[in-house]
This record gives structure tokens, sequence and C-alpha cells, in this order.
């Protein structure tokens, strides 16, 4: 007895009957667009604080979209950082050279001068007024000196009393000389001690206003040396320029490769920002930097009285516009915060989509 048609119990299929076909395979699966390909990371994407990389497979796009936030945050802090302390160490002595150092060295200048002057007068047989013109001249030019509270600190202020009073005590001493009869033993004695005064190896007027003189050098040189210390750090200023654009650069072309969007407005305006925030500063300390090496060399050696005048209109003109470029140094700190808040705008909202997508 049969219990089916075409078949006994326990056996396949009856004769004649087609053999079952096996199934076809599944088509491979599309890679979506915000996965990767599994492999190793590159090292720049590992920040501290950015969180572990999905598994392989796994979405990358909010992990990639943290890692360029924090990124870019860093570097616009760390160059505003930089720039400033950079452009600070040149333009920071700037001004007090302007005001300060060089018009001290061309007064004690104006005060060695005149006093050589006036000891060419002093021979005179009688009191004569170019004398009293070249004391007055010295007197006022020390006023001037003493007026700057650097002129070499307190020691500095000090000498410059002493040499003060020691130059009208040279005054009086010459005056008495020349009230005395010519010939006579009493102007002599005035003259030579009025003499010893002003050019006493050591203690006279001449080498006290010398020495302040090269103290004053010496702090001209100071201001206007563009050191190692400096080199370095515009060095790491523009290496880190360059690394904020490049960043910039690559994080546009991220968004516009894994979102469709051409352009980010904010991330643009930030490499427009960084860019020619960059360039205005290194162009306005290459004409301080300018300015100030010429004035050094100008002030490097003592000058003749009739061009002191000439080196104070040119100093002036070395070192015109240097106080609007260092009161520019305020920009760069508010320059950072615009840079890291473009920044912020620029990826945020892509940010918090991935942050809230339902999974």
């Amino acid at each position: 007895m049969t219990t089916g048609r075409g078949t006994t119990p326990g056996t396949g299929p009856a004769t004649g009957a087609r053999p079952t076909a096996p199934p076809a395979p599944r088509p491979a699966r599309a890679r979506p667009a915000d996965r990767r390909a599994p492999g190793r990371a590159a090292p720049w994407v590992r920040l501290p604080g950015a969180g572990p990389r999905p598994a392989d497979g796994g979405s990358t796009t909010a992990h990639d979209l943290t890692v360029r936030h924090r990124l870019l945050l860093a570097l616009s802090a760390l160059l505003a950082l930089s720039l400033f302390v950079s452009y600070q160490g040149v333009h920071g002595d700037a001004n007090p050279l302007r005001t300060s150092t060089a018009p001290a060295v061309l007064s004690l200048d104006t005060a060695l001068y005149a006093l050589g002057q006036a000891e060419r007068d002093a021979g005179a047989p009688a009191p004569t007024s170019d004398f009293q013109k070249q004391i007055s001249v010295a007197a006022q030019s020390l006023s001037a000196a003493a007026a700057d509270d650097d002129v070499g600190g307190p020691a500095g202020r000090q000498a410059l009393q002493t040499i003060a009073g020691l130059i009208t005590v040279y005054a009086v001493k010459v005056q008495k000389s020349q009230l005395q009869p010519d010939g006579s033993l009493m102007r002599e004695a005035y003259r030579s001690y009025a003499t010893s005064i002003l050019t006493e190896k050591g203690t006279g007027i001449q080498d006290r206003l010398k020495g302040l003189q090269r103290q004053q050098r010496a702090a001209v040189h100071r201001q206007t040396s563009f050191g190692p210390l400096l080199w370095l750090a515009w060095s790491v200023t523009l290496l880190l320029a360059l690394a904020l654009c490049a960043a910039l650069l690559e994080t546009q072309l991220f968004l516009r490769r894994r979102f469709r969007r051409r352009y980010n407005r904010q991330l643009l305006a930030a490499l427009v920002l960084s860019a020619a925030g960059v360039a205005t500063a290194v162009l306005f300390t290459v004409w301080t930097q300018r300015g100030m090496a010429d004035t050094r060399q100008l002030l490097d050696s003592p000058l003749p009285g009739r061009l002191i005048p000439v080196a104070g209109r040119d100093t002036a003109s070395y070192l015109a516009h240097t106080g609007f470029r260092a009161s520019a140094a305020v920009w760069i700190l508010i320059g950072g915060v615009l840079l890291m808040a473009l920044a912020e705008t620029g990826l945020r909202r892509h940010i918090d989509d991935y942050r809230f997508r339902p999974r």
C-alpha cells in the first residue's frame, strides 16, 4: 500500500522529480558613506578626550567630528598665545625705545657736547654769554634725561643729580677765575680746579656722563636685538599657523565629502582670519624691527653736536607708528577668541546631529 503519490515511506523523491536548486548568494551590502573600511587609524586622530574609536564597520563620523573639533580649538588657542608672546617680544620694547631710551641717549650726547663747548669758552678773559648758554644747554639736557625713570634705575638718577651739582660747581669756579686778574695765581687755581671737575678721570663730569651713555646704549642694544628666543618663538608661531590652516582645509574637505556640503562659511572665515591676522602681525613686526635696527645703528656711537638734532628727527621717523602697532597686540587675543568661536560654530551643528541621532 502506498502512502503518497510517487513516494514510499523512507525513500527520497519519486523518479523523474526535478532536484531543488541551491539558494542564490546574497548580494554584498553597500558600505554606508559614514563607515570606513577596517584599518589602522591615523595618529593625529587620537586626541585625548575624543573617546574610543568605533569597532570595525561602525560609524566613525561622530568620532571624527569630535577629533577635528578639539584639534581646531587647541590649535586656535595655541596660535593666539604664541603669536601674542612673539609679537610682544618685539613691540613691547619699541615704545620705550621711542619715548625713553633713544631720547635719553641724545640728551646725554647733547650735554657732553655742550660741556665741551663750555670748556672752550671758559678760557676767555671775561665771562661770556656763550659759556652761560652752553651750561644752560647741558643742564636742560640732564633734566630731560632725568625725566626718564628708566635711565640707569635709581643709581642712574642719583648719578644725574650728582652730575647736575658738579656742573653748577664747575660753572661757579669758571666764573670766579674769569673775574680774577689775567695771569694771577688765583685765576689759574680756579681755572685748574674747574677743569679737574670736568675732566678728572673716573670722577669727572665727562667720565660720569660717558658711563651713563654706555648704560643707555646697552639698553638700546637689548631693546632692539632679535635674539634666538624671538627666532624660536616666531618659528613656532608660523608652524602653528600652517598647522591650523591645514587643519581647517582638511576639515572643510571632510565635511564636503561626508555631508555633501560644498562650503562651511565659519571654517572658511576662520581660515581667512588666521592667515590675514598672522600676515598682518608679521608685516607690523618687520616694519618695527627695521626701524629699531636703524635706530640702534644711528645711536651706536657718540654724535657730533650739529648732527644731534638731525639724529633726533631721524629716530622719530624710524620709530613712527610703533605705539599704534604695539597696541594691536590686544587684537591678537580677540582674534584668538574669534577663531575658537568660528571653529565651534562651524562644527557644533554636525556634532549635535550625531550626538542625538537615534540608533
